[in-house]
């Protein structure tokens, strides 16, 4: 895994009461490997430890022969003391959809931390897209998120995210501990994004202005392309988000990389509708074909 952020530290001093860091079922694992094959992608080679679950893949309906995969995680969320490992592979030519089979929730912590790390290889030609639904961080949780990208030549991946800071309905708005996420994309050439959100109540107000202001729900996605017309790419995404129930904008990234996508909205639901938008958008500009329904409830 990365390096730790320095302000988890303490709290990895801390032992876990009941089922220790490395104990069964707290360092999970998953691996796919995805492989283009007569002009399908196809899940070639996967590897689940709990407590992560993949029941197969589906195909998404579109022209483009991509194998869509959920994640799924039969437990309660992340507890104090997990430590997730999941690394998704796309071989030259493949294209793949991963997504989860629900939110992701962050459970209330006492002792320790939750960790998850998502590596993404995106081999020649090939693409890949990891859309999540929504992380729910409970009362006190602490979680800290990597999400890792390489790109091949020819290669492009979308990569989003959607936070929301609590069970809303209970109102239980910025109870969490600690929240930490990095995203890094890397090509060839070098580093092409390196973006981190770190949000602590305690500290420093997540409501204050330049950060969410009077929002509750943050999401972000990222269209890694550097093959692509990065400005119309930012130019057509901006205009595609413009009425939408969440506060929304797009951005050329530096080097040419691709896109990043800001959306600020007080439910789960607003802000998943902007990235989906956002979503469909690239989609279209990249591949030519406009975003899947992912068959969710």
């Amino acid at each position: 895994m990365a390096a730790l952020h320095r302000s988890f530290e303490p709290y990895a001093e801390e032992s876990v009461p009941a089922a220790d860091v490395g104990a069964p079922g707290k360092d999970g694992e998953l691996r796919l490997t995805f492989a283009e094959r007569d002009g399908t992608s196809e899940l070639v080679r996967d590897y689940a430890r709990v407590p992560f679950h993949l029941s197969g893949t589906l195909s998404n309906g579109d022209d483009l022969g991509a194998a869509t995969a959920y994640i799924q995680n039969p437990t309660a969320g992340i507890a104090q003391g997990d430590r997730h490992s999941v690394e998704i592979e796309a071989e030259p030519g493949a294209r793949a959809l991963v997504s989860t089979g629900s939110a992701t929730k962050v459970l209330r912590m006492e002792h320790n931390y939750g960790r998850a790390e998502t590596d993404i290889d995106v081999g020649e030609g090939a693409h890949v897209e990891y859309v999540p639904d929504q992380t729910i961080l409970h009362r006190d949780a602490r979680y800290h998120g990597e999400t890792n990208v390489s790109l091949a030549p020819g290669a492009s991946a979308i990569v989003s995210e959607i936070v929301v800071p609590g069970r809303l309905a209970r109102g239980e708005a910025f109870e969490f501990g600690r929240y930490f996420s990095r995203t890094t994309a890397r090509d060839s050439s070098g580093l092409l994004l390196d973006d981190t959100t770190h949000l602590c109540p305690d500290e420093s107000d997540p409501r204050r202005r330049g950060v969410l202001g009077d929002h509750t729900v943050y999401g972000t996605l990222y269209a890694l392309a550097p093959d692509a017309d990065t400005d119309g790419l930012a130019d057509a995404v901006h205009d595609r988000l413009q009425g939408n129930a969440a506060r929304a904008s797009a951005s050329a990234l530096p080097c040419e990389a691709g896109v990043s996508v800001r959306a600020l909205a007080d439910r789960a639901e607003d802000a998943k509708a902007a990235l989906t938008a956002a979503w469909d958008e690239c989609r279209r500009a990249l591949l030519g074909v406009g975003a899947p329904d992912l068959r969710k409830p």
